[in-house]
């Protein structure tokens, strides 16, 4: 969702490259200054994603102790009602408003699976959401909600323990997901700023045949096509690295931000464009 203060990203950001066209438009360092102000651009948004990531997994975090202690007022003989509104006085750091929303509705006489579900409508959680649609269903049912609640704890944390060591356990594969990537720009420019030089210098004219056709190297526009091969694999690599190390593209975006943009930097530095 756009919120206004990205505005002022946005307008610094087109204001740094107004200034590079003015003061660095013959110089090496301009694209690499256009990149710098994409950057600029696009970092607020780009935490708050961050932010909202965390957020989601600090939620998830405090919804296990909500259920915990339901789990134990509903144990001592409280009415599922009256448990929701003794568990919510207590602290559940980001989860809290959402706690008291559903105390509110639940005090105000809206029947519980309904408050409930509005109550995980308003996290956005995907684990949440899915808890309390079990719940209801459960209730719906006639089911004992404490062996429900328990379930859903246990499986909630089972849930995080899996993420937790496949996370632990791949970090070796996106460390190496990175080193690969970096070799990657490393063979690319190597190839651009020595080899091709180098071949020109000897031959005079590259010649290459795509498709039958003779076409000189220059008509290629290797330059172009290069950095847009490098973009193409930081987008792809990031995307992999993420739903191999957390299950979500989501993660992936992360680490496609990050290799493209240093890959842009590390480019228009060493070469003075793209």
């Amino acid at each position: 969702m756009f919120k206004p203060r990205y505005l002022l990203g946005i307008f610094a950001g087109l204001a740094g490259g107004v200034a590079s066209f003015f003061f660095l438009l013959h110089t090496r360092f301009f694209y690499t200054s256009i990149v710098v102000c994409i950057l600029f651009m696009l970092i607020q948004p780009f935490l708050d994603f961050l932010h909202e990531l965390k957020r989601q997994k600090d939620i998830e975090l405090a919804f296990l102790e909500f259920s915990r202690n339901l789990v134990e007022a509903i144990k001592s003989g409280i009415a599922l009602p009256k448990a929701i509104l003794y568990v919510s006085t207590k602290d559940y750091h980001s989860l809290t408003p959402y706690v008291r929303k559903l105390s509110s509705q639940v005090d105000l006489g809206i029947p519980v699976r309904k408050a409930l579900w509005t109550f995980a409508q308003d996290t956005k959680n995907s684990v949440i959401k899915r808890s309390i649609s079990i719940m209801n269903e459960a209730e719906r049912s006639g089911g004992d909600i404490r062996d429900v609640l328990d379930s859903i704890v246990e499986s909630v944390l089972q849930v995080k323990k899996l993420k937790e060591e496949r996370k632990t356990s791949v970090y070796s594969q996106i460390m190496q997901g990175y080193f690969v990537f970096f070799i990657f720009i490393g063979i690319m420019l190597t190839m651009q700023l020595w080899l091709f030089p180098q071949l020109t210098n000897i031959s005079g004219n590259i010649e290459t045949n795509v498709a039958g056709l003779n076409l000189q190297a220059s008509d290629l526009e290797l330059d172009k096509i290069f950095f847009s091969l490098l973009m193409i694999q930081g987008f792809f690599a990031g995307i992999a690295i993420g739903k191999f190390s957390e299950g979500t593209i989501k993660q992936g975006l992360v680490h496609s931000f990050i290799l493209m943009l240093v890959a842009a930097l590390l480019v228009t530095t060493i070469k003075g464009g793209f």
